[in-house]
C-alpha cells in the first residue's frame, strides 16, 4: 500500500502500513486550517514494544502555532452560527467514519501507545461514543426562564460557546481524551487547536483526517504538534484562546493554569489520580481479587483510574493476598499486537524504571513482592504486574500515582481508620469499593473526598458521567449534560420595557 504523496509521508514504515487498509489514515504532518502542514523538523515516534521508528511527526513553529489559533478563531463565527442539527449531523459523520474504521484506529493505538489491541479497540468505541453523545445533547442545550422580580419584565438565561478552545492531551489514551474534550466543544459552537502527546500523534491526526472527510469546516478542528513547552506556552498567552482542557500530571496541570492566568482563561482540568480500592468485610474475596486485579492492571496500569492502594479487612488479608496472587500470575506480557497479550509495554524506558524505583523504595520500607515472572521481560520498556504487601503510608507506592502494574495492598480494622487513610493524598480523582452492606458502602460513599465511586464495579465511565475530581485530581467535569460547562457561558438577559398597557 502506497504511503501519500506528502513532504513526510515518505518516512512512512512498512510496519504501521501492513497494519493499515487505508494509508491516509497514516499522517505525519499538523493539520491547521484544513490543510496538512510541515514544520521546520521532525520528531521520531517509536514504537513502546521494540523502540522501532514507525514514523516522524513534523514540529511546527511558534508562527505555524499563531497560525493554527487565528484559523480556529476565524472559523469559529460561522461554526457557532450554524444550527445545533446542523453542527450534529457533521459531528455523526465523524462518529460514523470512526466506527467504520475502527481497526485501523485501533491497530494504529497499539503502534504508538502499546496497549492490546483489545484495549485499543475498546477505546475506539468509547471515544466515538462521547461524539454521538454530544451530537445528540447540543440539541438540548437549554436555557431557561425565571419569574421576574422587576416589573414589565422577562428574565431568561442561555449557552453561548466561549470561543476557541485549546485541547491537550495525553498519550495513554490518545483517541478518547479528544472527542471527549473536542465532541462537547464542537458540538456547542466552539473551535478547537488539538495539541496531542508527542508519544502518541497519529491517533489524533488520523482523526483530523476523518474529520475533514466528515465534513467538519477548515479551521473548526486544528491538530498542532512539535514542542510541548513552547505550543503550550504560546497557546496560554493568546487572549484568542478562550478555554483550556487538560488531561495529565497535576504538576503539568499546575503550571498551565498559572500560563492561562494571564489572559483569564476558563480551565478545565483531568489530573492525577491515586485511587483506592476497598473490599468490605462482607465481600467474596475471590471476586474482589478479581476485580481488584482488572482495576489495577487496565492499560498496564497506565491510568489515571486504575486502583493504587488496595484496602483489605485484617481477617480476610491472608485470603485475599493468595487470590490476587493467583490471578495475577495468569497475566501475560507482551506485545500489545499479540492476542495472548493482557499486558503491554510501558511507554518508555523511563517508565519502567520508575516502577522498578516504586518496588525498590517500598522493599527498603518493609513491603514484602510477590511477582508473577522471574523471566527476562521482552524489552526494556516492559515490567511484570507485582504485588507488594504490608504495604505502609511512609512508601512512595501509597503516595504516588503508580501508572505502572505495581499493586500494593493494606490491612484496616475499622472504616473511620480507613476512611481518614483513603484521603490521607492530594488526589481525589475515583474509588472503588466492594461490598454488600448499604451502610457501610454509604458511610464510604459520602466520606471519600473523590470525585467518582464506583460500587461492584470496575467499568465506571461512559458517555452519560459526569467525569472528574476532587482536590489536586481536577477542575470541572467531562462527558454528560456538564461537559458543556467547561466550553460555554451562561448568558442572563433581562427583557425589559413589557408594558401590556402601551401594547409592547
Amino acid at each position: 500500500m502506497a504511503a501519500l504523496n506528502l513532504p513526510h509521508d515518505g518516512k512512512a514504515t512498512d510496519a504501521v502500513l501492513n497494519h493499515l487498509r487505508d494509508a491516509r489514515l497514516f499522517r505525519q504532518l499538523a493539520y491547521i486550517n484544513g490543510k496538512w502542514v510541515a514544520g521546520n523538523k521532525d520528531i521520531a515516534v517509536t514504537n513502546p514494544a521494540d523502540d522501532d521508528v514507525i514514523g516522524y511527526v513534523t514540529a511546527l513553529r511558534k508562527s505555524q502555532i499563531d497560525s493554527a489559533i487565528n484559523a480556529a478563531d476565524k472559523a469559529f463565527k460561522k461554526w457557532r452560527a450554524l444550527s445545533a442539527e446542523h453542527r450534529a449531523t457533521k459531528l455523526m459523520a465523524w462518529h460514523d467514519l470512526l466506527l467504520d474504521n475502527r481497526e485501523d484506529l485501533a491497530h494504529l493505538m497499539v503502534l504508538e501507545q502499546g496497549k492490546t489491541l483489545d484495549e485499543a479497540r475498546g477505546e475506539i468505541d468509547y471515544g466515538a461514543s462521547f461524539v454521538s453523545w454530544f451530537a445528540e445533547e447540543a440539541k438540548r442545550a437549554y436555557g431557561e426562564t425565571m419569574p421576574s422580580h422587576i416589573p414589565n419584565a422577562q428574565l431568561a438565561t442561555l449557552r453561548e460557546p466561549i470561543g476557541v478552545a485549546v485541547l491537550i492531551t495525553p498519550w495513554n489514551f490518545p483517541n478518547a481524551m479528544i472527542t471527549r474534550k473536542a465532541a462537547a466543544a464542537l458540538a456547542i459552537g466552539c473551535t478547537v487547536v488539538v495539541k496531542p502527546a508527542n508519544e502518541t500523534p497519529f491517533s489524533a491526526l488520523a482523526l483530523a483526517e476523518l474529520a475533514e472527510r466528515a465534513g467538519i469546516p477548515a479551521g473548526v478542528f486544528n491538530v498542532v504538534t512539535g514542542d510541548a513547552p513552547m505550543i503550550s506556552e504560546v497557546l496560554c498567552a493568546s487572549d484568542k484562546v478562550k478555554a483550556l482542557s487538560f488531561t495529565g500530571s497535576t504538576r503539568v496541570g499546575k503550571l498551565l493554569l498559572q500560563q492561562s492566568a494571564h489572559t483569564v482563561k476558563k480551565c478545565s482540568m483531568e489530573l492525577g489520580g491515586n485511587a483506592p480500592f476497598i473490599v468490605l468485610p462482607d465481600m467474596d474475596i475471590k471476586q474482589a481479587a478479581k476485580a481488584a486485579i482488572d482495576a489495577k492492571f487496565q492499560t498496564s496500569g497506565q491510568d489515571c483510574l486504575a486502583a493504587n492502594r488496595i484496602y483489605v479487612p485484617r481477617q480476610h488479608y491472608d485470603a485475599f493476598i493468595d487470590a490476587f496472587a493467583t490471578e495475577m500470575q495468569k497475566l501475560r506480557v507482551g506485545n500489545g499486537m499479540q492476542k495472548t497479550t493482557d499486558i503491554g509495554p510501558l511507554i518508555n524506558a523511563q517508565a519502567a524504571a520508575k516502577a522498578q524505583t516504586l518496588v525498590d523504595d517500598a522493599l527498603t520500607k518493609g513491603a514484602t513482592l510477590i511477582a508473577t515472572s522471574h523471566k527476562k521481560v521482552p524489552g526494556d520498556n516492559f515490567f511484570h504486574p507485582v504485588l507488594l504487601t504490608n504495604v505502609t503510608p511512609e512508601m512512595a507506592v501509597f503516595r504516588e500515582e503508580n501508572f505502572c502494574p505495581v499493586a500494593g495492598v493494606l490491612a484496616y480494622d475499622d472504616l473511620d481508620a480507613l476512611i481518614e487513610s483513603a484521603n490521607d493524598t492530594e488526589y481525589g480523582l475515583a474509588a472503588y469499593i466492594y461490598g454488600h452492606d448499604i451502610r457501610d458502602i454509604w458511610k464510604l460513599m459520602r466520606g471519600l473526598e473523590f470525585g467518582m465511586v464506583s460500587v461492584n464495579s470496575v467499568k465506571m465511565t461512559g458517555h452519560p458521567i459526569p467525569f472528574g475530581g476532587m482536590k489536586q485530581s481536577g477542575l470541572g467535569r467531562e462527558g454528560s449534560r456538564h461537559g458543556f460547562d467547561e466550553y460555554s457561558e451562561i448568558k442572563y438577559y433581562c427583557l425589559g420595557g413589557l408594558d401590556t398597557a402601551s401594547g409592547c
